[in-house]
């Protein structure tokens, strides 16, 4: 993982660093040092990973909820 990859990630989400350390459970410096230095650890890494799969999971169950509706309101005619 790079520096690149975040920022472009952030970018194309709309979040600060500060938010995005947030999410990560981790400072807005300590994130912005391994940005600005390109030294991304893999605990960085890591927590990045599960962000983003903590976001498909969330997709996946929103997509899940219009569906059921969806089947529920069929049912119902």
């Amino acid at each position: 993982m790079t520096a690149d990859e975040l920022k472009a990630f952030c970018k194309e989400m709309g979040l600060t660093y500060k938010e995005l350390a947030e999410k990560l459970g981790m400072s807005e410096g300590g994130l912005k040092n391994a940005i600005i230095n390109d030294k991304i650890t893999s605990s960085i890494e890591h927590s990045f990973n599960m962000y983003k799969r903590i976001l498909e999971l969330e997709n996946e169950l929103k997509d899940t909820e219009v569906l059921r509706t969806a089947l529920k309101n069929l049912l119902k005619i």
